[in-house]
């Protein structure tokens, strides 16, 4: 029986004590957010995607939202305190933050930018967030993310996707 391999997200979670049960799934490539909480019986309302924006002024943000859910960029540049923000190329995301393409996780990046997590994950005991790679979920309290990586709750999105 082979051993979990350890991602740079869970030694942050075991490193600050932070309770969390990760969760795997078969896939070799990258699927949208709400296939992988379909896969997986998850409520979509509190399975979050991760999305990696620049402002004007150069900076990174990390923007935590439900996978039905489309970001806000007027909202999410507000709550940054920017006058604007526009979503990190593709090509860019392994680049900036150290993870590929739907394993993206606010934490363990390469650098550990500003997060906002949309409110809605305020009033839920746990959510499900990417582990640090494709393949792998994690669930967690989300006052305890904020917390650890010194994030906030904000309104951020819009609309619901179709799907």
């Amino acid at each position: 029986m082979s051993k979990e391999q350890k991602t740079n997200a869970m030694r942050f979670l075991e490193k600050n004590k932070i309770a969390y049960e990760s969760q795997s799934y078969q896939c070799d490539e990258f699927i949208d957010g709400i296939t992988v909480a379909q896969k997986l019986g998850q409520s979509l309302d509190e399975t979050f995607k991760t999305l990696i924006a620049h402002g004007k002024s150069g900076q990174y943000y990390c923007f935590l939202l439900p996978v039905a859910m489309e970001l806000d960029l007027k909202k999410a540049a507000k709550s940054v305190g920017e006058k604007s923000v526009e979503l990190l190329h593709v090509k860019d995301i392994t680049k900036v933050t150290g993870y590929v393409r739907g394993g993206c996780t606010p934490i363990g990046m390469k650098k550990q930018f500003m997060t906002v997590v949309h409110n809605s994950a305020e009033k839920l005991p746990e959510f499900f967030i990417s582990g640090g790679r494709i393949g792998l979920q994690i669930r967690l309290s989300p006052t305890e993310l904020v917390r650890s990586i010194r994030g906030k709750f904000e309104d951020i999105a819009s609309g619901v996707k179709d799907f």
